[in-house]
């Protein structure tokens, strides 16, 4: 049985790159599902639609031909034949994505295509990190986590990433990409079930690790039950 692990979390939380680690270290396959509405962002642009129409999104999907690898130790996201890797995280993209997002039609599309995704994984393991994994797309994942950061701390490391842009308007493309994605699915608040994992005062390896916790303990957990062990 594939064991899958779900995770949500807001911008900043440190879900991709915990998720990845964590995946790696398990041996478990490795699912960005975010990298697929910035894709779709990417490919709307480049077929000259408007990411605000609705229509011209829906229109979009038609053609579009997503492809993305579930290695952590390295994957790429294609577009047709055209690697678009790196041009999914270009402002551009970003600054459009949650117009994409909110489309429902892209999410039910998104979420078949994820939920294949998980199916087809020749891995003992998944991981799949995004905004509404545990609630939508995973709801009987195996283990699932919210892992998420104070406003500051997100900020914090965001500004730290991308290097060259100014503290304050990184903060405020965070708040705005919050309160745009929030319209469309909670992902600050933990579902019923859901493991909350707060990495404010954590730091990369602590995080990690208590992701690490969290898989371990909820797979001997269910082990238990399964076998009948009190």
């Amino acid at each position: 049985m594939t064991t899958v692990v779900a995770v949500d979390g807001p911008a900043g939380s440190g879900k991709s790159s915990v998720s990845k680690a964590a995946a790696r270290r398990l041996g478990f396959a490795y699912l960005d599902t975010g990298a697929a509405y910035r894709a779709l962002a990417w490919h709307v642009a480049a077929s000259g639609a408007d990411a605000s129409h609705a229509s011209s999104v829906i229109d979009a999907l038609e053609s579009f031909d997503y492809s993305i690898g579930t290695d952590p130790d390295g994957y790429a996201v294609h577009v047709g034949g055209t690697d678009v890797t790196a041009a999914i995280r270009e402002p551009r993209v970003s600054s459009v994505v949650s117009l994409i997002a909110r489309v429902p039609e892209v999410r039910a599309h998104l979420t078949a295509l994820f939920r294949s995704i998980i199916a087809s994984t020749d891995r003992p393991g998944i991981i799949v990190e995004g905004r509404d994994i545990t609630t939508v797309v995973a709801p009987d994942a195996t283990v699932r986590i919210l892992l998420t950061a104070s406003e500051e701390a997100r900020m914090a490391r965001r500004s730290a990433e991308l290097a060259g842009e100014k503290p304050a308007d990184v903060g405020e493309q965070l708040k705005k990409r919050d309160q745009a994605d929030s319209k469309v699915v909670d992902f600050m608040t933990a579902a019923e079930g859901v493991t909350t994992v707060d990495s404010t005062e954590l730091d990369v390896e602590q995080t990690i690790q208590a992701v690490l916790d969290v898989i371990t303990n909820s797979a001997a957990a269910r082990a238990r039950t399964e076998g009948g062990t009190p």
